[in-house]
């Protein structure tokens, strides 16, 4: 396993704790390399899924749900991916920590 798989994979099961117990089991066990065969299809699902966002139930949603699903699979798409999830969780932690100082300065 390369380094962006290990930094992917370490990204994945923080972001999998904070799931519910249901969601982050059903993620561990698509991620494993035996569920293969059933990651690459929901993945091209979903993002065939997500193509159609003008339909109800389906969505944009689906997109990066799909693209996480295939990055396992698709070693090109792992660093950008890695960096994607770090930039959005480091702008969601930002955005949290600006939103508690505008409370606590409101009350």
């Amino acid at each position: 396993m390369n380094r962006d798989q290990q930094r992917l994979n370490h990204q994945l099961d923080r972001w999998g704790e904070k799931l519910p117990g249901w969601a982050n089991r059903t993620l561990r066990w698509l991620r494993k390399p035996s569920s293969r065969w059933v990651r690459i299809p929901i993945g091209l699902l979903l993002m065939l899924g997500g193509v159609f966002s003008i339909l109800p139930l389906l969505g944009l949603w689906m997109l990066p749900l799909g693209l996480l699903l295939l990055v396992q699979d698709v070693p090109f798409l792992r660093r950008p991916t890695r960096r994607a999830l770090f930039c959005i969780e480091h702008r969601w932690k930002r955005w949290r920590r600006r939103r508690r100082q505008s409370r606590s300065v409101a009350s």
